[in-house]
């Protein structure tokens, strides 16, 4: 019988997840059955969104039960299969989680077109991330020729797509990030027009010399003390696509200070704001308008991308934690074989 190494929720964290709330083993699998196919784990996705489902709290979808294998996006490739649309060696993406083998069934995979760009482009600007940041921005956002379009964590998977495509539809595209070297970045690399260094001590005054004509489209991935600074600067009738709040996720209980609710909300009332979360799943229908779009750009140098991948899936509780304080550049993988 097949074995798979995989990593468990071994507890819920209280705060910052800590290496003790993960724990590994390895375990026999089944002979696939009709339908299935033996997979063999190449890379594993690591995103924020996994933070939430080590929680009990409510929330969009349901938490990982402690003792089960932490969830996540893979490609893998396929060693053994009983359906007829797989074969040996093809390469797939699926949802098999923090682990080095799997089954899985062949309708919940995707064949990976080799041809179009590298295998990893899957788990980050042609995959899940790559989609949040077109349907969020564009369906939400809705960015117009000459506004201005502000983004934070602007160097992650998602940010750094959100700019990108905001210029492309001719808007200004502003970014927030963490350091000098992402900063230059956002500008060098990535073509943003300006980029703010959210530690810098004025923060707050840095964004708004970069924002003269206000914001028209905030691309939510932070909350936090990011979003203070960028409340002000808001025109009437912004937008604001709410993907993540990446600074509370580690909360545990209410954030200290006073109650901005209140102002929160008249600016609501009294500029015309639209505030609206999101999950990448609502949009599912419009994949292919995506990958159609976004396969071209990213062929034609118009949108570029960075990926931060690390060895052995051993290493994927280490770089998790690092991801919720920042410490990747680009969009985190494991290579797991």
């Amino acid at each position: 019988m097949p074995e798979t190494t995989r990593i468990l929720l071994a507890s819920r964290p209280e705060g910052r997840p800590a290496p003790n709330n993960f724990r590994t083993e390895t375990a026999a699998l089944p002979e696939p059955g009709e339908g299935e196919a033996l997979l063999k784990i190449r890379y594993l996705s690591l995103d924020p969104y996994m933070r939430g489902r080590m929680s009990a709290a409510k929330s969009y979808a349901a938490p990982v039960e402690v003792g089960a294998v932490m969830e996540g996006g893979t490609v893998a490739e396929v060693v053994e299969s009983r359906d007829p649309s797989l074969k040996p060696g093809d390469m797939v993406l699926s949802y098999s989680g923090w682990q080095s083998h799997a089954i899985a069934e062949a309708k919940h995979v995707r064949k990976l077109n080799l041809e179009r760009a590298p295998v990893t482009t899957a788990l980050g600007v042609l995959g899940m991330p790559g989609f949040t940041a077109w349907a969020g921005l564009l369906t939400l956002g809705k960015p117009k020729q000459g506004e201005t379009v502000v983004v934070a964590a602007a160097t992650g998977p998602v940010g750094s797509a959100v700019g990108q495509i905001a210029r492309i539809k001719g808007a200004r595209a502003v970014g927030i990030a963490g350091g000098e070297k992402k900063c230059r970045a956002l500008t060098e690399e990535f073509g943003f027009d300006a980029a703010i260094d959210h530690r810098s001590d004025n923060f707050a005054e840095e964004l708004a010399a970069a924002c003269p004509d206000g914001i028209d489209v905030y691309f939510e991935n932070v909350g936090g003390a990011v979003f203070e600074a960028v409340l002000p600067l808001l025109n009437s009738f912004a937008r604001i696509p709410v993907c993540g709040l990446v600074a509370q996720y580690n909360a545990t209980g209410p954030s200290e200070g006073p109650d901005r609710l209140p102002g929160l909300m008249r600016a609501v009332l009294t500029k015309s704001l639209t505030i609206r979360g999101f999950i990448q799943t609502e949009f599912a229908e419009k994949m292919p308008e995506f990958l159609k779009e976004m396969g071209p750009w990213i062929a034609e140098g118009r949108v570029r991308y960075r990926e931060d991948i690390v060895e052995g899936l051993e290493r994927a509780p280490e770089a998790f934690i690092g991801l919720l304080e920042g410490k990747n550049f680009g969009k985190l993988i494991v290579k797991v074989s």
